[in-house]
């Protein structure tokens, strides 16, 4: 009987293991149960982010990065228009040989040459005509369109060349749902180099290209020597002159009739036509 309600406990070391263990074991259960439940809850909100289209999204960029045309196309010019644009300043007076618009005699022998000839001289250039007049900017269908113009005022029955018939666009396709934003930057431009030019430039160029009107004051060319003339436009300043004999001004075509020449040998032929009017 005694020994049925004995005591486990029968020493103080055991009393106080008994106690610890009470605490002890039920707080490391809670601790245990509380990681658990957190780090299940942590696995199931992020695991979506680790999935292949979720991970694609966060990389995909925010932006798509072209470059724009350098230009667009231009409207080209009529017959008459590049005429006294270009051709105008020497085939109006016949200057060098040229022979001069409506007449119709000197015209005759290079009107039977064909058209196709007479386009191929102008563009390419011909004894002392400069290719394309001396107009580097302009597209051969507009020299063509000079050149029927001209001729038909001298005899001929050529049809001014029409347009080339633009290229059809692909038909674009239909944007995606979410595309990224286009940002369009446009071409980088290129700052000229300097040219350097060489001593005695300037007058060999002008006794080349510029004598043929300056030296007789064809269409208005104020003449070489004549200050009374160039007092006024040496007033303007070199650059202003070089910049008017570069794009053309009047009847004188752009660049003179000096279409290989560079923009510093013009400055230096400008340079040296105030020289001698000073």
């Amino acid at each position: 009987m005694s020994d049925q309600h004995a005591s486990l406990i029968k020493t103080p070391q055991q009393l106080i293991a008994i106690i610890v263990l009470s605490f002890v074991v039920p707080v490391a259960v809670i601790v245990l149960l509380a990681t658990y439940v957190a780090g299940a809850k942590r696995a199931s909100a992020g695991s979506g982010s680790l999935t292949p289209e979720a991970v694609a999204d966060r990389l995909k960029p925010v932006g798509t990065v072209v470059l724009a045309a350098a230009a667009g196309a231009r409207t080209l010019q009529s017959g008459e228009a590049v005429y006294k644009l270009a051709c105008a300043a020497c085939h109006t007076p016949g200057v060098a040989g040229a022979p001069k618009t409506g007449d119709a005699a000197a015209w005759a022998p290079r009107i039977r040459q064909g058209y196709e000839t007479l386009v191929k001289h102008a563009v390419e250039g011909f004894k002392s005509m400069p290719a394309k007049g001396g107009n580097p900017d302009l597209d051969p269908i507009e020299v063509a369109r000079a050149t029927a113009y001209m001729a038909n005022l001298s005899g001929a029955k050529f049809t001014e060349p029409a347009a080339p018939a633009p290229a059809q666009a692909a038909k674009p396709e239909a944007p995606a749902a979410a595309a990224a934003p286009v940002v369009t930057i446009p071409p980088p431009v290129a700052a000229a180099a300097p040219v350097a030019v060489k001593a005695g430039a300037g007058e060999a160029l002008y006794k080349q290209a510029c004598t043929a009107c300056h030296v007789a004051g064809v269409a208005g060319a104020p003449k070489s020597g004549d200050k009374a003339a160039w007092a006024p436009r040496i007033k303007l300043g070199i650059d202003a002159l070089t910049a008017s004999v570069i794009k053309g001004k009047g009847a004188m075509p752009a660049r003179g009739t000096a279409a290989a020449a560079s923009d510093a040998e013009i400055r230096a032929a400008v340079e040296y036509m105030v020289s001698q009017a000073r």
